[in-house]
């Protein structure tokens, strides 16, 4: 049912930002999605920016000739985001350095935009999913209370994470909390795209997954998922694999020490590896912490969707959908895609 202070015929404009492929989606205020649209990040020699544009150009024209006119557009960007002032501060698979993306858009579209960070966008609809209203408070009957103290760990181009803690979505002193994927995992370790050395993204991202198998003189697998279905079969797609789950432990391990989370919920494209990537994941984390107890590590509901369905969120901005927005998006643009590109 829509909400009633919304117009049926509203939608907004939700874009996912990812380092691989920027996804779009038109969206009214039940959740359901009217048009949709993925393109490469840097399709082309277009750069992330036109890419962007390009998607909320065709979703608006594509909206508009279905009569429905534009209540916002929400953005969920990698790196880091200050949602006040709507800049990508910097975002290094993307290239944006003090990037104003809420003011570039506003002056395009003459509509209200809204810019989130991806994994922090991805918490939300994890926590709506879950039965909290969709903006993150308000929780219903239904709401599993796990989710106020949670870990949400996208994982595609990118390794990156939310921290939820008492039921607040944890930004830090400068929009960079939850930057999982750039602790140190390995000392002296692999190279990662940020310039350091040893960070969990570079041993633990979809990308990084299949760059280490090539480098290891893998050539039966041509993509991370193929790895995850050739654990048994070729040793160097094993190997590989282990050193992603290892990599990953360390820092789940950490943050459990730390912040001591109810649930750790992995999402993104690598997330539909499932029991691939989960059961090895749960036992490395438990080794690692020791005398403690182990957080709930699972699977995420929304996979490689659940950025858009934040975007969209966030969308909304005021006007908050209600809490069954997130499960409708998610029946809307079909649970076959959650695995479906990067986070």
């Amino acid at each position: 049912m829509i909400h009633p202070h919304h117009s049926a015929l509203e939608v907004v404009i939700a874009i996912d930002i990812g380092g691989t492929t920027v996804k779009g989606a038109a969206v009214d205020a039940a959740g359901t999605v009217v048009a949709r649209h993925t393109t490469a990040t840097f399709d082309g020699g277009r750069d992330a920016y036109e890419s962007v544009l390009a998607i909320a150009r065709r979703l608006v024209d594509e909206a508009a000739a279905g009569g429905f006119t534009i209540a916002g557009i929400g953005i969920a960007s990698p790196g880091l985001v200050d949602p006040e002032s709507g800049t990508v501060r910097f975002a290094a698979n993307l290239g944006w350095d003090g990037f104003p993306l809420r003011q570039l858009l506003e002056a395009e579209f003459s509509v209200a935009v809204s810019v989130g960070h991806d994994a922090r966008s991805a918490a939300l609809a994890e926590r709506a999913a879950q039965g909290a209203g969709a903006s993150g408070t308000d929780a219903g009957s239904s709401y599993d209370a796990a989710y106020d103290d949670a870990l949400i760990v996208p994982i595609g181009t990118g390794v990156s994470s939310a921290v939820v803690s008492g039921g607040v979505l944890v930004e830090g002193a400068t929009g960079a909390a939850g930057e999982l994927g750039h602790m140190l995992a390995v000392p002296n370790g692999a190279l990662c795209t940020c310039g350091q050395r040893g960070c969990i993204e570079a041993y633990a991202s979809g990308t990084t997954i299949l760059d280490r198998y090539r480098e290891h003189g893998g050539t039966i697998a041509s993509s991370t998922r193929a790895i995850a279905s050739a654990l048994d079969t070729d040793p160097i797609a094993a190997r590989v694999w282990a050193d992603a789950v290892d990599a990953l432990s360390v820092g789940l391990a950490g943050i459990t020490a730390v912040l001591d989370p109810a649930v750790i919920v992995i999402g993104g494209g690598v997330s539909a590896a499932g029991d691939t990537l989960i059961a090895p994941l749960r036992e490395a984390v438990a080794a690692r912490l020791g005398w403690r107890s182990t957080p709930r590590i699972e699977q995420s509901a929304l996979g490689a969707l659940g950025g858009l369905i934040g975007a969209a969120i966030i969308g909304w901005a005021d006007r908050v959908p209600d809490a069954g927005f997130a499960r409708q998006a998610l029946r809307s643009l079909g649970p076959e895609q959650r695995g479906a590109s990067d986070a």
